[in-house]
Order: structure tokens, then sequence, then C-alpha cells
């Protein structure tokens, strides 16, 4: 298990994606302690001076102005996080659970949000030992906050709900005493602190974006194995061109091009004195498009990064001004912008590649055989394969639909703009799946497209990814069942086998 000693404020998109990927063991720098305790001192100053403050000594939403006594203030706490928890739908998993929670960690330790640190060991605690809260997928608008995921989340502190821990569904009774944990109650102010915050948003983006950096770095990869198979030109990656339109992302995927194609190859040298002036957009535009992409995954890591360092929790509290003010930093906006950024680039990442995998089934195009096949008319070949690459690239347009303008009001109109940032966030994973399918295709048909090319081989870098895919899936000379194939194919791409040909340095969080 790695460890991550948390700075508050201060992590990197790497230790985010740790954090997602694999266990963690947490700790937090001694130095946050006084901090969290100024602002838990603030707090109990406010509800001593009997100070009228929101989420303190008030009910929320449109209750906002109910005075609570201070008889029931702890109640107050424990009946919001009870009554918030109405997630619906599948449950998250526990590598995003565990991001989650240490998101949340990470925003509360930062002294703005009124909790005890014995709270914030208990989350750490939970994570410590993989004992993960079941969060229903569904239920969040995005603002105030991801309120009912991380309702759920809080409830097992409270020895309510359920947790999974190595894979079973457990009460939340078991799960404490695994972490070595009793229930605890909750201070004013603690179960809003809890509930309010973009973690679940943001950490549903965050996914989306380090699946989408896997896409984009695969892509590359197989969008130069079809360069080579098609017999296509590597002129259009020469730097003079994409240095004197200025766009970095461009410059950056057209320079990721030449590292996999090198200056030539023994495919390259054979159609040198070749008669084909210039290549379909799909080869020759590569840099310009996946350029683009590349600009919009790197727009979206800044936004993300931040959000996930930040404090948005309400109302916040400022211990050296002893003030405890409401604003909106709950409002999950950004994310959602930067999840629908991603959607785009996903989407597009897809497309180009079916249009590709289209292009090698094209003989007066390509100049292989009609769909990849010797013995064309008893062999359908690749022809429904590329059927199948459309439907997922078709999926993706609708998918890739902005949810950053789509609002509805809530809580009595109290909440009249919401930011929808958690379904914009859940929806990335399925077109994630889909861009995968259609990159798993063109993969298989341009390894296909290399076979034809009389033993020929290309350059080192895409011989690895050939032999990477020849050694799971062998030359298709005759019909068979095809979804095997597809699937071993799939299933490397999600192991992320491709990632290390693209140079270092290029994906944010790689």
């Amino acid at each position: 298990m790695n460890t991550l000693t948390l700075n508050p404020g201060k992590m990197t998109l790497a230790q985010m994606r740790q954090a997602y990927e694999q266990p963690v063991k947490l700790s937090l720098d001694p130095s946050t302690h006084g901090a969290i305790q100024a602002s838990v001192d603030c707090v109990n100053r406010m509800v001593a001076e009997d100070r009228t403050v929101y989420g303190i000594n008030t009910g929320f939403g449109l209750l906002a102005n109910t005075r609570i006594k201070p008889e029931d203030l702890e109640t107050l706490q424990r009946s919001l996080v009870l009554s918030h928890a109405t997630g619906l739908g599948t449950l998250v998993s526990d590598d995003l659970v565990r991001l989650i929670m240490v998101l949340k960690i990470n925003g509360l330790a930062r002294g703005f949000s009124g909790i005890r640190l014995e709270v914030l060991e208990a989350l750490m605690a939970l994570v410590n030992h993989e004992v993960y809260p079941c969060i229903p997928g569904k239920g969040s608008v995005g603002a105030s906050g991801d309120l009912a995921p991380l309702a759920h989340m809080s409830c097992v502190l409270l020895g309510e709900g359920q947790a999974r821990y190595q894979g079973e569904i457990i009460s939340a009774g078991q799960a404490l005493e695994i972490a070595g944990l009793k229930p605890m109650g909750l201070a004013p102010k603690e179960g809003l602190a809890l509930l309010n915050g973009t973690q679940v948003s943001t950490a549903f983006a965050l996914r989306g974006l380090f699946e989408a950096e896997d896409l984009f770095a695969g892509a590359i990869a197989v969008g130069g194995l079809t360069v080579e198979a098609t017999l296509s030109s590597r002129r259009p990656f020469d730097p003079r061109i994409h240095d004197v339109r200025g766009q970095r992302g461009q410059i950056d995927a057209a320079a990721a091009y030449r590292h996999v194609l090198g200056e030539a190859s023994e495919i390259s040298r054979s159609h040198v004195n070749c008669a084909k002036v210039q290549d379909p957009y799909s080869l020759r535009c590569q840099p310009q498009v996946m350029g683009a992409c590349l600009t919009q995954l790197r727009q979206a890591a800044e936004v993300l990064l931040i959000e996930g360092n930040a404090v948005s929790d309400n109302p916040l509290v400022f211990a050296d001004d002893n003030d405890v003010i409401s604003g909106g930093n709950f409002h999950a906006e950004p994310v959602a912008m930067a999840a629908d950024n991603l959607a785009l680039a996903i989407a597009e990442i897809g497309s180009l590649s079916e249009r590709r995998v289209s292009l090698m089934m094209d003989t007066h195009m390509s100049g292989l055989p009609p769909f990849l096949v010797e013995n064309g008319g008893v062999n359908s070949g690749f022809m429904i394969a590329q059927v199948s690459a459309a439907a997922l690239a078709s999926d993706n347009k609708a998918l890739a639909h902005p949810h950053s303008v789509d609002s509805l009001p809530t809580s009595a109109n109290q909440e009249d703009h919401v930011s929808m940032a958690p379904n914009g966030g859940r929806r990335l994973w399925d077109m994630v799946e889909n861009t995968r399918g259609v990159l798993a295709i063109e993969w298989l048909a341009a390894c296909q497209g290399l076979d034809f090319r009389g033993g020929m081989k290309t350059t080192e870098l895409l011989e690895q990814a050939r032999r990477t895919l020849r050694e799971r899936v062998s030359y298709y000379d005759k019909d068979r069942f095809f979804g095997p194939d597809i699937e071993q194919a799939n299933t490397l791409l999600k192991a992320n086998v491709l990632s290390h040909l693209v140079p270092a340095g290029l994906l944010p969080s790689h």
C-alpha cells in the first residue's frame, strides 16, 4: 500500500490519480492541526456568543431562517446527514469512493470548515483500512455541493448505512469496528461541512480525465499504425506546419506522432516516390484534431486540480477574522464545464478513429484488400466491426451534449441554479468505454493492414504496439467468431499498455 501524507490544498494530479488507482495509507501533515483547531474554536465562539450563523444554529436551504435551540444543535447535524442520504442507482466503485474521501479530507483539513481533527482522522481510518462507504451514483445536482452522495459517505461515521470491505457489503457498525472506530456525534457545523462540497463531482470528472488521457495515448500509437498500414505520408507531421499555427496542443500532438513514427521505416521507404499528393483528413489532420483534444484535456486537468484542492464548503470559517461567511463555493459549475469539455475530446478521439477504420475498409482509399480480408465475398472480414465502431462513435455524439447548461431549481427555489456536474462527469465513463471500443477495432484493423504489406516492418515503437496485440490476437485469415478479438484488444487498452509509447510529460497526470 502506498503512503500519502496530505499537505492540504497542495495535492498533485499524480497523487489524485494514485489515490484513485490503488489503496493508500493516509496521514495529515501535523502543520495542519493548528488551522483545523482554530476553525473549530471560531465556531464554538459563535455558539457561545449566540450569534445566528447559517448551518451552525439555523436550518438549511429554505429553512435557513429557522433558528435552532442550543440543545438541538448536535441533533441538527445528525438529522442533516441522515435526511440527505437519498441517493439512488448503482454503487460507486471502491476506487472512486476512495478518491472522493481523499479529496474530502484534503479540503476539510485546510482549516476553513470548523470540523474537528478527530472527524478527519475517522475518515482517514476508513480509507486506511480499505473500508469504503456505500455511495449510490445518482442523486446529486452539483449544488449545494454533492449533498446526497456525501451524506451516504458520512452516515457510516454515525453508525448508519453500509460500507464495502474486501468486496462484501457490511453494516456501518461492522465497518467502524474494522477501522477501530465507534459511532460518533457531530458538533455544530460538522454535518454541513461533510455534506457540502464538490468532491463527488470532481472525482467523477477526474476518473473521466484519467481514462481520457489513456485513450489519447493509445490513439496516438494506433493512429500511427494506421498511417503506416495505409502507406500514408509523414509530411503532415512536419514541425514547421504546426509551429506557424502556434497552437500548443497541436504542436505537442504532432511531436508525439513524430515520436512513434520516427523519421522513416521500411514501410515508409517503400512508397517514398508514390504518386499520392495528400492523404484524407482523418490521417493528415491528426495533429490538428488530437492537438485540440490535448488542449481540452490539459485545461480540464487544470480546473480539476484546483477543485481537488479547493475549499468548497459553506459557510466558510475565517478564524483569523473571527468570521463565518455564507457563499457559494459548493456550486460545481467549473467542474461541470470541465466535464463537458472532456466529453468533446473523448468523442472526437473516437470519431477520428472510426473514420480511419472506415478508410481501411475502402480498397480505393487504402490500397488494402476490401474489408481487410483475403477471399472477400466468401469472407466479410472487418465489415461489421466498422459498423460497430460507427455505432459507438454515434452514441458518443449524443452523450457529448453539455450538462452544464442543464439546470433545475431545487429546495423550493432557494437553490434555483445548479451545475449538474455529477451527471456530466458520470457520462464520461460510458463515453470512454465507447471510444476505447472504437480504438480497439482500429488497432485490430491497422495490424491486419500491416500484415498485408509484404512482411515489411514499421518503426520500433509501433512494432511494439503491433507485437503487443499479436501476442493475444492472431492474423485474421478467414472469418471467425470476431467478438473475442475485439474484447482482447479492448482489455489491453483498458490495461493502458500503449501509454509508454508516447513522450513523457505529454499528458497532465502521466
